[in-house]
């Protein structure tokens, strides 16, 4: 059993947040384009580590209103995104997170052509929380630049669960 999230139902949106929440100078841009013939949204810029910073990310909020939703029949993530090369994290988090830098993350790395990454939930890895990750309470499902300084450019054509 597969739920596509994105981009069918426009009641999921993807935002942008940068390392300027606090007091980061990392700067990005978010924008729906055309690429290799189907709708993706883009995420470019440049991550800085400069003034504690480090990240630009895309997220997406899993329920209409922003509370939980049960991923519990679901085994993974599925991605097919393009990129310039480069690592790029997916962050989850759950209702049961009270600061910000918490998550459960696992990365993978794009090529210039569309390809299909599939993260099984079981490889995701709790950073800054020992709580193990609840699926029936997952909230958010970020894209994210992270850690380094370098140039970001990461295109997303699809995101499901499986």
């Amino acid at each position: 059993m597969q739920i596509e999230l994105w981009p069918a139902g426009g009641e999921r949106r993807w935002r942008l947040v940068t390392d300027a929440v606090m007091g980061g100078v990392s700067r990005g841009t978010l924008q729906a384009t055309e690429l290799h013939g189907r709708l993706a949204a883009r995420m470019r810029g440049a991550v800085s580590t400069e003034n504690n910073g480090g990240f630009i990310q895309i997220a997406m909020d899993l329920a209409p209103d922003g509370g939980a939703y049960d991923a519990g029949g679901f085994t993974g993530v599925g991605l097919e995104v393009a990129g310039n090369g480069e690592r790029y994290g997916v962050h989850l988090r759950t209702t049961d997170m009270l600061r910000p830098q918490q998550s459960y993350r696992e990365s993978f790395v794009t090529s210039p052509e569309p390809a299909v990454v599939q993260l099984p939930f079981g490889q995701f890895v709790p950073h800054r929380i020992e709580t193990p990750l609840n699926l029936a309470r997952l909230r958010r499902i970020g894209l994210v630049a992270i850690g380094r300084a370098f140039d970001a450019d990461l295109s997303v054509m699809r995101l499901w669960l499986y």
